[in-house]
């Protein structure tokens, strides 16, 4: 019903993947969640690097890298649809040091809690010239969900969700990811059944 939608909007939370989710994508997976509507979901797996790192991407791009902080950084897996797309999560970039109404490049989603979605290159080619967002998750690919499935998902027990916390997404190490968004529930991966379903 649209008057209850409000109280379960996960924007800017995670999905944990329960131990019975044996899917080969979303198996221990963390997604963080950058849209939830009515109309379905839209998400990106923050703990499953790929094959490529940045300096590998920026070179399949023609674009020099000179944010040595990003070098050997992986690029992700952010989900099954669009894998040759790139999408790049990052800390809201105001003009001026001042939020405006418009973002700074030229395909954004602003996502509520101050993180940003961009899927035009110009946001690459900021990070190449050694400027851009200064904390930045690179995927190939999103996670989506049609409208009602994330939902049905939910009441079957495949995920448990969480407010999302920056610093799970930039800063903790991948290994560790799944865990410590975890800790964020006061969960520990044992604690947890392995077989999804009610109990």
């Amino acid at each position: 019903m649209p008057g209850d939608f409000a109280l379960t909007n996960l924007t800017n939370h995670f999905l944990i993947a329960m131990p019975g989710l044996q899917d080969a994508i979303f198996s221990r997976s963390v997604v963080f969640v950058c849209e939830h509507s009515e109309r379905g979901a839209l998400g990106l797996v923050i703990n499953k690097p790929g094959d490529l790192d940045m300096k590998r991407l920026f070179d399949k791009v023609d674009l020099p890298l000179r944010r040595q902080d990003l070098l050997d950084k992986p690029v992700f897996q952010g989900g099954p649809m669009h894998t040759e797309r790139g999408f790049v999560l990052h800390e809201s970039i105001f003009v001026g040091g001042e939020q405006p109404a418009e973002t700074a490049y030229a395909s954004t989603m602003s996502i509520a809690g101050g993180l940003e979605m961009t899927t035009s290159k110009d946001v690459l080619e900021a990070l190449s010239t050694g400027a851009g967002p200064r904390r930045v998750l690179v995927s190939l690919g999103y996670s989506a969900w049609g409208e009602g499935q994330l939902e049905s998902e939910l009441s079957d027990n495949s995920w448990l969700t969480v407010a999302a916390s920056n610093n799970v997404i930039f800063d903790t190490p991948v290994a560790q990811r799944y865990d410590q968004a975890l800790l964020l529930l006061g969960l520990e991966l044992w604690m947890l059944s392995p077989d999804a379903g009610h109990a």
